[in-house]
């Protein structure tokens, strides 16, 4: 009788799977674990324009209430007051913090602390003046800017 035998080892095809499998990981999963990616400054400009939208719309439907939205070098929060944006607010929410080093600044005077405020018609007033353009600088591991036009409009500048 006769006995084959047999080689022990890998197909092409799983050879080339495999090999396919590692350059994926490598070209997506890999750089996202060791190096900090644009994500966070992304993510942090479209939650603040959210959340700056979410203010404009409150104080359009609210006329009678003042909204601000306060930013410090490591969180910003939102504030309601009866009547005129003084004194002590009658709601504030939960402060939102920055996450990983990110920051938000104002553009014109790398300030950290300012205040945003909407009038009844939804026009933006940043630290009690009038913005137009790009007005906040967000820091991360990249920049971005938010650009507030003088009509009220808010988006990625």
């Amino acid at each position: 009788m006769l006995t084959a035998h047999r080689r022990a080892g890998f197909t092409l095809v799983e050879l080339v799977t495999t090999i396919i499998l590692i350059a994926i990981l490598s070209v997506v999963v890999i750089p996202r674990l060791f190096t900090t990616s644009s994500y966070s400054a992304f993510t942090l400009r479209e939650e603040f324009i959210a959340e700056l939208r979410k203010v404009q719309i409150m104080a359009m439907n609210n006329q009678d209430r003042c909204y601000r939205l306060a930013v410090t070098a490591s969180q910003y929060q939102v504030s309601r007051y009866n009547g005129a944006c003084s004194g002590t607010p009658a709601r504030t929410d939960a402060a939102q913090t920055f996450q990983g080093g990110a920051s938000l600044m104002l553009t014109n005077t790398t300030t950290t602390n300012f205040s945003v405020e909407f009038n009844a018609q939804g026009v933006p007033i940043v630290n009690g003046s009038l913005c137009s353009g790009r007005c906040i600088t967000v820091h991360a591991d990249e920049t971005q800017f938010i650009a507030i036009e003088s009509e009220g409009y808010i988006h990625a500048g």
